[in-house]
């Protein structure tokens, strides 16, 4: 059975993480926009394709992210690293919908444990070439 995706509650989720107001997605939308009607369409399950488009263009994210956003997807962002270098608030917020992470974790914990350990065998090392330099000088 596939799981139905709540447009409003996807609207509301993006509009939370943008740090928008109701009031202000409102303005945005137009003049026959009120805070009241916004609070309404997000209670909506099914929302009309030139208006989820409206409120995604507001939004500044793709109408697709609003129509494909899960429960599932949204713990896999969080749980999941991943670097993102674009500072484009729509780009990063469709590549992170469908985010599968392509490395084992634990593999990446031994690569810094490994790295932890070459630097502290430098640091060893300094600190020996340190010793021997201060013997000869007291040899001296």
């Amino acid at each position: 059975m596939k799981e139905s995706i709540h447009h409003g509650r996807n609207i509301k989720r993006f509009r939370e993480m943008m740090g928008i107001k109701q009031e202000v997605l409102a303005i945005e939308l137009g003049e026959d926009w009120t805070q009241k009607k916004v609070s309404l369409l997000e209670q909506k399950e099914q929302i009309e394709e030139e208006l989820l488009r409206q409120v995604a263009e507001v939004l500044k994210v793709p109408a697709e992210a609003i129509k494909s956003f899960t429960e599932e997807a949204a713990f896999n962002i969080i749980s999941n690293t991943y670097n993102n270098e674009s500072n484009d608030q729509s780009t990063l917020i469709a590549s992170s919908v469908n985010y599968q992470p392509n490395f084992n974790p634990l593999d990446k914990l031994i690569e810094v444990f490994e790295e932890n350990k070459k630097l502290y065998e430098r640091l060893l090392e300094s600190e020996k070439e340190k010793v021997e330099l201060l013997k000869k000088l007291l040899d001296k």
